[in-house]
Protein backbone atom coordinates (compact mmCIF):
# COMPACT_ATOMS: atom_id res chain seq x y z
CA UNK A 1 0.00 0.00 0.00
CA UNK A 2 1.33 3.41 -0.98
CA UNK A 3 1.21 6.10 1.69
CA UNK A 4 -0.96 9.10 0.90
CA UNK A 5 1.72 11.30 2.47
CA UNK A 6 4.19 10.26 -0.25
CA UNK A 7 2.38 9.88 -3.58
CA UNK A 8 5.66 9.30 -5.45
CA UNK A 9 8.04 7.34 -3.21
CA UNK A 10 10.55 6.78 -6.07
CA UNK A 11 11.14 10.53 -6.46
CA UNK A 12 12.19 10.95 -2.83
CA UNK A 13 14.88 8.28 -2.92
CA UNK A 14 18.53 9.30 -3.32
CA UNK A 15 19.77 8.75 -6.86
CA UNK A 16 21.99 5.71 -7.29
CA UNK A 17 25.07 6.11 -9.47
CA UNK A 18 27.56 3.47 -10.51
CA UNK A 19 30.65 3.47 -8.31
CA UNK A 20 34.13 3.06 -9.86
CA UNK A 21 34.06 -0.66 -9.08
CA UNK A 22 30.71 -1.16 -10.81
CA UNK A 23 28.69 -0.97 -7.59
CA UNK A 24 25.92 1.52 -7.10
CA UNK A 25 26.56 4.33 -4.69
CA UNK A 26 24.64 7.28 -3.29
CA UNK A 27 25.19 10.61 -5.00
CA UNK A 28 24.60 13.49 -2.65
CA UNK A 29 23.45 16.61 -4.53
CA UNK A 30 25.90 19.44 -4.03
CA UNK A 31 28.41 17.25 -2.18
CA UNK A 32 31.12 17.53 -4.81
CA UNK A 33 30.66 21.29 -5.08
CA UNK A 34 31.03 21.69 -1.32
CA UNK A 35 34.22 19.62 -1.28
CA UNK A 36 35.72 21.58 -4.16
CA UNK A 37 34.80 24.84 -2.50
CA UNK A 38 36.42 23.89 0.81
CA UNK A 39 39.54 22.69 -1.01
CA UNK A 40 39.83 25.92 -3.01
CA UNK A 41 39.33 28.10 0.07
CA UNK A 42 41.97 26.20 2.05
CA UNK A 43 44.41 26.27 -0.88
CA UNK A 44 43.84 30.01 -1.22
CA UNK A 45 44.52 30.68 2.46
CA UNK A 46 47.60 28.47 2.72
CA UNK A 47 49.21 28.93 -0.71
CA UNK A 48 47.67 31.53 -2.99
CA UNK A 49 47.35 34.41 -0.53
CA UNK A 50 51.01 34.21 0.63
CA UNK A 51 52.13 34.07 -3.00
CA UNK A 52 49.97 37.06 -3.83
CA UNK A 53 51.48 38.93 -0.86
CA UNK A 54 55.00 38.25 -2.14
CA UNK A 55 54.07 39.54 -5.60
CA UNK A 56 52.47 42.63 -4.09
CA UNK A 57 55.51 43.42 -1.96
CA UNK A 58 57.91 42.93 -4.86
CA UNK A 59 55.83 45.30 -7.01
CA UNK A 60 56.10 48.19 -4.58
CA UNK A 61 59.28 49.53 -6.13
CA UNK A 62 58.14 49.05 -9.72
CA UNK A 63 59.53 46.97 -12.55
CA UNK A 64 62.92 48.70 -12.63
CA UNK A 65 63.48 48.01 -8.94
CA UNK A 66 62.50 44.36 -9.46
CA UNK A 67 64.96 43.91 -12.32
CA UNK A 68 67.67 45.71 -10.38
CA UNK A 69 67.16 43.45 -7.38
CA UNK A 70 67.32 40.17 -9.29
CA UNK A 71 70.22 41.20 -11.54
CA UNK A 72 72.51 42.70 -8.92
CA UNK A 73 75.95 41.02 -8.68
CA UNK A 74 75.15 39.61 -5.25
CA UNK A 75 71.82 38.18 -6.43
CA UNK A 76 73.37 36.62 -9.54
CA UNK A 77 76.17 35.10 -7.45
CA UNK A 78 73.65 33.62 -5.00
CA UNK A 79 71.60 32.18 -7.88
CA UNK A 80 74.69 30.56 -9.37
CA UNK A 81 75.70 28.98 -6.06
CA UNK A 82 72.16 27.85 -5.31
CA UNK A 83 71.39 26.32 -8.69
CA UNK A 84 74.79 24.69 -9.18
CA UNK A 85 74.82 22.93 -5.83
CA UNK A 86 71.11 22.09 -5.97
CA UNK A 87 71.39 20.43 -9.40
CA UNK A 88 74.41 18.38 -8.31
CA UNK A 89 72.71 17.33 -5.07
CA UNK A 90 69.51 16.39 -6.93
CA UNK A 91 71.39 14.16 -9.37
CA UNK A 92 73.40 12.51 -6.57
CA UNK A 93 70.31 11.92 -4.46
CA UNK A 94 68.46 10.63 -7.51
CA UNK A 95 71.06 7.88 -7.88
CA UNK A 96 71.58 7.04 -4.23
CA UNK A 97 67.92 7.55 -3.33
CA UNK A 98 66.99 4.96 -5.94
CA UNK A 99 69.68 2.64 -4.60
CA UNK A 100 68.50 3.00 -1.00
CA UNK A 101 64.86 2.45 -2.00
CA UNK A 102 65.91 -0.67 -3.90
CA UNK A 103 67.80 -2.06 -0.91
CA UNK A 104 64.91 -1.37 1.46
CA UNK A 105 62.41 -3.10 -0.83
CA UNK A 106 64.35 -5.96 -2.39
CA UNK A 107 66.92 -6.93 0.25
CA UNK A 108 66.62 -8.35 3.75
CA UNK A 109 69.21 -7.51 6.40
CA UNK A 110 69.40 -6.98 10.18
CA UNK A 111 68.20 -3.54 11.23
CA UNK A 112 66.21 -2.95 8.04
CA UNK A 113 63.31 -1.33 9.91
CA UNK A 114 65.70 0.97 11.76
CA UNK A 115 67.25 2.11 8.48
CA UNK A 116 63.80 2.63 7.00
CA UNK A 117 62.85 4.83 9.96
CA UNK A 118 66.12 6.82 9.75
CA UNK A 119 65.23 7.86 6.19
CA UNK A 120 62.46 10.06 7.60
CA UNK A 121 64.71 11.67 10.20
CA UNK A 122 65.43 14.80 8.10
CA UNK A 123 61.66 15.39 7.93
CA UNK A 124 61.37 15.40 11.73
CA UNK A 125 64.65 17.05 12.67
CA UNK A 126 64.61 20.87 12.86
CA UNK A 127 66.86 22.13 10.08
CA UNK A 128 68.95 24.30 12.41
CA UNK A 129 69.65 21.18 14.47
CA UNK A 130 70.77 19.44 11.30
CA UNK A 131 73.18 22.30 10.65
CA UNK A 132 74.52 22.01 14.20
CA UNK A 133 74.99 18.25 13.82
CA UNK A 134 76.82 18.67 10.51
CA UNK A 135 79.00 21.37 12.01
CA UNK A 136 79.95 19.07 14.89
CA UNK A 137 80.73 16.28 12.43
CA UNK A 138 82.49 18.24 9.68
CA UNK A 139 83.59 21.43 11.45
CA UNK A 140 86.99 22.47 12.82
CA UNK A 141 86.77 19.85 15.60
CA UNK A 142 85.61 17.06 13.30
CA UNK A 143 85.89 13.62 14.97
CA UNK A 144 86.36 12.05 11.52
CA UNK A 145 89.04 14.48 10.37
CA UNK A 146 86.93 16.10 7.62
CA UNK A 147 86.65 19.89 7.70
CA UNK A 148 84.21 21.28 5.14
CA UNK A 149 82.73 24.22 7.05
CA UNK A 150 82.38 27.36 4.91
CA UNK A 151 82.82 25.37 1.70
CA UNK A 152 80.52 24.38 -1.16
CA UNK A 153 81.02 20.78 -0.07
CA UNK A 154 79.50 21.61 3.29
CA UNK A 155 76.49 23.22 1.66
CA UNK A 156 76.10 20.21 -0.62
CA UNK A 157 76.22 17.73 2.25
CA UNK A 158 73.59 19.73 4.15
CA UNK A 159 71.28 19.89 1.14
CA UNK A 160 71.79 16.19 0.42
CA UNK A 161 70.84 15.41 4.03
CA UNK A 162 67.52 17.26 3.92
CA UNK A 163 66.47 16.22 0.39
CA UNK A 164 67.30 12.51 0.31
CA UNK A 165 63.95 11.36 1.81
CA UNK A 166 62.00 12.98 -1.04
CA UNK A 167 63.55 10.64 -3.59
CA UNK A 168 63.46 7.51 -1.43
CA UNK A 169 59.84 7.92 -0.37
CA UNK A 170 58.72 8.73 -3.91
CA UNK A 171 60.35 5.64 -5.43
CA UNK A 172 59.81 3.11 -2.63
CA UNK A 173 56.01 2.58 -2.95
CA UNK A 174 56.23 2.18 -6.73
CA UNK A 175 59.05 -0.32 -6.35
CA UNK A 176 56.91 -2.29 -3.92
CA UNK A 177 54.11 -2.55 -6.48
CA UNK A 178 56.26 -3.67 -9.42
CA UNK A 179 55.29 -7.02 -10.87
CA UNK A 180 58.22 -9.38 -10.38
CA UNK A 181 56.80 -11.78 -12.94
CA UNK A 182 57.75 -9.35 -15.71
CA UNK A 183 61.35 -9.36 -14.49
CA UNK A 184 61.32 -13.16 -14.26
CA UNK A 185 59.91 -13.40 -17.79
CA UNK A 186 62.66 -11.12 -19.11
CA UNK A 187 65.29 -13.20 -17.31
CA UNK A 188 63.86 -16.42 -18.76
CA UNK A 189 64.24 -14.91 -22.23
CA UNK A 190 67.94 -14.38 -21.60
CA UNK A 191 68.00 -10.73 -20.49
CA UNK A 192 70.80 -9.79 -18.09
CA UNK A 193 70.44 -7.80 -14.88
CA UNK A 194 71.45 -4.53 -16.53
CA UNK A 195 69.01 -5.04 -19.39
CA UNK A 196 66.19 -5.94 -17.01
CA UNK A 197 66.87 -2.85 -14.92
CA UNK A 198 67.16 -0.39 -17.84
CA UNK A 199 64.37 -1.84 -20.02
CA UNK A 200 61.86 -3.13 -17.47
CA UNK A 201 62.36 -1.59 -14.03
CA UNK A 202 63.66 1.91 -14.74
CA UNK A 203 60.85 2.90 -17.16
CA UNK A 204 58.30 1.93 -14.52
CA UNK A 205 60.13 3.93 -11.86
CA UNK A 206 60.81 6.98 -14.06
CA UNK A 207 57.65 8.97 -13.16
CA UNK A 208 58.13 8.58 -9.41
CA UNK A 209 61.88 9.14 -9.67
CA UNK A 210 61.38 12.38 -11.61
CA UNK A 211 58.72 13.52 -9.15
CA UNK A 212 60.98 12.84 -6.17
CA UNK A 213 63.90 14.59 -7.87
CA UNK A 214 61.74 17.62 -8.58
CA UNK A 215 60.65 17.86 -4.95
CA UNK A 216 64.25 17.44 -3.79
CA UNK A 217 65.42 20.22 -6.12
CA UNK A 218 62.65 22.56 -5.00
CA UNK A 219 63.53 21.95 -1.36
CA UNK A 220 67.23 22.47 -2.07
CA UNK A 221 66.92 25.88 -3.74
CA UNK A 222 64.83 27.18 -0.85
CA UNK A 223 66.72 25.59 2.04
CA UNK A 224 68.01 27.86 4.79
CA UNK A 225 68.25 26.35 8.26
CA UNK A 226 70.49 23.36 7.56
CA UNK A 227 73.19 25.47 5.87
CA UNK A 228 73.33 28.41 8.27
CA UNK A 229 76.22 27.10 10.37
CA UNK A 230 77.99 24.78 7.96
CA UNK A 231 77.82 27.12 4.95
CA UNK A 232 78.98 30.43 6.35
CA UNK A 233 77.25 32.58 3.67
CA UNK A 234 80.46 33.54 1.87
CA UNK A 235 79.41 35.68 -1.15
CA UNK A 236 80.03 33.93 -4.43
CA UNK A 237 81.10 30.69 -2.72
CA UNK A 238 78.61 29.43 -0.14
CA UNK A 239 75.95 32.15 0.07
CA UNK A 240 72.74 30.70 -1.34
CA UNK A 241 69.73 32.76 -2.36
CA UNK A 242 67.82 32.13 0.86
CA UNK A 243 70.70 33.65 2.82
CA UNK A 244 70.85 36.62 0.45
CA UNK A 245 67.11 37.12 1.09
CA UNK A 246 67.82 37.26 4.81
CA UNK A 247 70.52 39.87 4.18
CA UNK A 248 68.08 42.01 2.20
CA UNK A 249 65.51 41.77 5.00
CA UNK A 250 68.11 42.80 7.56
CA UNK A 251 69.01 45.76 5.34
CA UNK A 252 65.36 46.86 5.25
CA UNK A 253 64.75 45.89 1.63
CA UNK A 254 61.64 43.68 1.70
CA UNK A 255 60.84 44.45 -1.95
CA UNK A 256 64.24 43.14 -3.05
CA UNK A 257 63.84 40.06 -0.87
CA UNK A 258 60.41 39.40 -2.36
CA UNK A 259 61.84 39.78 -5.87
CA UNK A 260 64.50 37.12 -5.18
CA UNK A 261 61.79 34.90 -3.70
CA UNK A 262 59.68 35.19 -6.84
CA UNK A 263 62.62 34.10 -9.00
CA UNK A 264 63.16 31.04 -6.80
CA UNK A 265 59.45 30.23 -6.92
CA UNK A 266 59.42 30.56 -10.71
CA UNK A 267 62.44 28.28 -11.09
CA UNK A 268 60.93 25.71 -8.74
CA UNK A 269 57.59 25.78 -10.56
CA UNK A 270 59.17 25.39 -13.99
CA UNK A 271 61.36 22.49 -12.86
CA UNK A 272 58.45 20.68 -11.18
CA UNK A 273 56.22 21.25 -14.21
CA UNK A 274 58.82 19.97 -16.68
CA UNK A 275 59.76 16.92 -14.62
CA UNK A 276 56.14 15.97 -14.01
CA UNK A 277 55.36 16.46 -17.69
CA UNK A 278 58.07 14.02 -18.70
CA UNK A 279 57.07 11.75 -15.82
CA UNK A 280 53.49 11.68 -17.10
CA UNK A 281 54.70 10.89 -20.61
CA UNK A 282 56.86 8.09 -19.26
CA UNK A 283 53.89 6.69 -17.36
CA UNK A 284 51.75 6.76 -20.50
CA UNK A 285 54.44 4.96 -22.50
CA UNK A 286 54.76 2.35 -19.77
CA UNK A 287 50.98 1.84 -19.69
CA UNK A 288 50.84 1.54 -23.48
CA UNK A 289 53.66 -1.00 -23.46
CA UNK A 290 51.65 -3.21 -21.13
Amino acid sequence: MTSTLDPNPEASRPELTPAPGGRAGLRKPGGASLQVGVAVVWLSIIVLLPLAAIVWISAKGGWNAFVSAVTSPSAIASFEVTLTISVIVTVVNGVFGLLIAWVLVRDEFPGKRVVDAIIDLPFALPTIVASLVLLALYGPSSPVGIHIQHTAWGVGVALAFVTLPFVVRAVQPVLLELDREVEEAAASLGAGNITIFTRVILPALAPSLLSGAGLAFSRAIGEFGSIVLIGGAIPGETEVSSQWIRTLIENDDPAGAAAISIVLLAISFVVLFVLRYFGARAAKREAAAR
